[in-house]
């Protein structure tokens, strides 16, 4: 079997986190990785110094596994955004052999609202930040993805029609 590398991206609050455990619970055997982990400085600062230290540690941790032979499926989620980012990640993966499934999440911008109020009173992110969030939105329709409207479904939904979408569940 191929290896499968699995990217789900999303907007900050879309739900690419919960979905991604939710499929990496049902892809076995799988490896998860959220580009936030390789992002989590204090303080957060965004320059080109840090942005190419962040993607290096995305592709070589990709790269180890998809490079294990233990592993059929690699999940990464993060915001991805922007074709370049997707570019850079794939393009840093060269010349690994695998299969590819480019998935951005989106959903309507009152779920959105929704789901940041339920983050924000849970401590898990700053409400404020949901304007931001639902600006970036319709960037991913610009995007060389499949779209996934989670507006009315669960990660798990979403995790299953993924799951679905590779052709091998």
């Amino acid at each position: 079997m191929k290896k499968k590398l699995i990217l789900i991206g999303g907007t900050m609050g879309v739900g690419k986190t919960a979905t991604s455990r939710e499929l990496h619970k049902l892809l076995l055997p799988s490896a998860f990785l959220d580009g936030d982990w390789c992002w989590d400085l204090n303080p957060f600062i965004v320059n080109e110094e840090n942005k190419a230290m962040v993607m290096d540690h995305i592709c070589h941790l990709l790269q180890g596994f998809l490079t294990n032979s233990g592993l059929n499926y690699v999940i990464f989620c993060w915001v991805m955004h922007q074709q370049q980012i997707i570019d850079d990640i794939l393009r840093g993966l060269e010349p690994l052999d695998f299969e590819l499934l480019n998935i951005s999440l989106t959903c309507q911008p009152q779920a959105l609202r929704a789901r940041f109020q339920r983050d924000a009173q849970a401590g898990l992110r700053q409400a404020d930040a949901v304007q931001g969030s639902i600006a970036r939105l319709p960037l991913y329709d610009l995007l060389d993805t499949i779209k996934l409207d989670v507006t009315a479904i669960s990660p798990l939904q979403a995790a299953a029609q993924i799951a679905r979408l590779l052709g091998d569940r």
